[in-house]
């Protein structure tokens, strides 16, 4: 698989950063995940600008163009072969000496992965309550950071690597999923954690709130305990990759109510992929 390395394209085998690269030193670095639908990078303005925000928090300097994000994926489509693939578009600050440093990053490492995905992914699976918290934000917001201790600690408490695991805060409200964004319905009204809990806000979480408001079916942000969360008549996830997923199960408690919501969202979110959207605002 080619890949594109700090504006080449080359094997991926090939690819090699610097060990003094603040990235791998001190984390510093940030990503975005998309997916491609039949060539079209499904909502990758609204990645951009969020992946632009993260590396302006981030002190590094970042002079890709949305316009030059697109070439990047196009020709990565081109050289690979491929049509529906899942890409990580990859930030590090770059190198410098060693030691904490506060001035820009003036040279950073951008890296475009790339794999093939063949056929629809799971619809349907269950879930776990994780007995780790969520760890709170390093800055103001959560960035889709190199930081992923959290999540990795909270995945070995997954019993089966086809669940997903739910975190609570420190002071035990739903937060979100080790990869997702968390929803439920109940009584046919929508609820999810506020991002004040400290939760990534995802790009497809934001895409499902304005297709509820789309359908005059507003959905509530705020502090909800996991009592809440089980008592739900349905229960989804979301993320770019996976897209709406419905939970059947939350350790031992079954959703077995009509997923009436959760399905509706799935089918709409499919006529949006075919519409080829490059933003949320494009949506008709």
């Amino acid at each position: 698989m080619y890949i594109y390395f700090n504006g080449e394209y080359v094997s991926q085998e090939k690819v090699r950063i610097s060990p003094f690269d603040h990235g791998f030193l001190y984390g510093l670095g940030v990503f975005e995940t998309f997916r491609i639908y039949n060539g079209h990078p499904f909502l990758l303005d609204d990645h951009f600008r969020r992946l632009e925000r993260s590396v302006k928090e981030l002190n590094i300097i970042f002079n890709l163009k949305k316009e030059d994000l697109r070439e990047i994926v196009n020709r990565l489509l081109t050289i690979n072969d491929l049509k529906d693939a899942y890409v990580r578009f990859n930030v590090s600050a770059g190198e410098a000496p060693v030691g904490l440093r506060t001035e820009a990053y003036s040279s950073p490492n951008i890296i475009a992965f790339i794999k093939p995905i063949y056929g629809k992914l799971v619809s349907t699976k269950q879930a776990v309550l994780l007995n780790t918290p969520r760890n709170t934000p390093e800055g103001k917001e959560r960035l889709k950071s190199h930081h992923y201790l959290n999540n990795i600690v909270g995945k070995r408490e997954v019993p089966n690597g086809d669940h997903e695991g739910i975190f609570l805060t420190i002071d035990g409200y739903v937060a979100e999923g080790i990869v997702s964004n968390v929803f439920w319905v109940k009584n046919g009204q929508v609820f999810t954690p506020s991002v004040n809990t400290g939760i990534l806000n995802g790009i497809t979480r934001q895409f499902i709130i304005q297709i509820l408001k789309d359908n005059e079916m507003p959905c509530r942000e705020g502090y909800y305990t996991a009592q809440e969360l089980l008592e739900a008549d349905e229960v989804f996830v979301t993320n770019s990759i996976q897209e709406v997923v419905a939970i059947s199960m939350v350790d031992k408690h079954e959703y077995t109510k009509d997923k009436k919501v959760t399905t509706l969202l799935q089918e709409l979110y499919q006529k949006y992929i075919y519409q080829r959207l490059w933003s949320i605002e494009e949506r008709t």
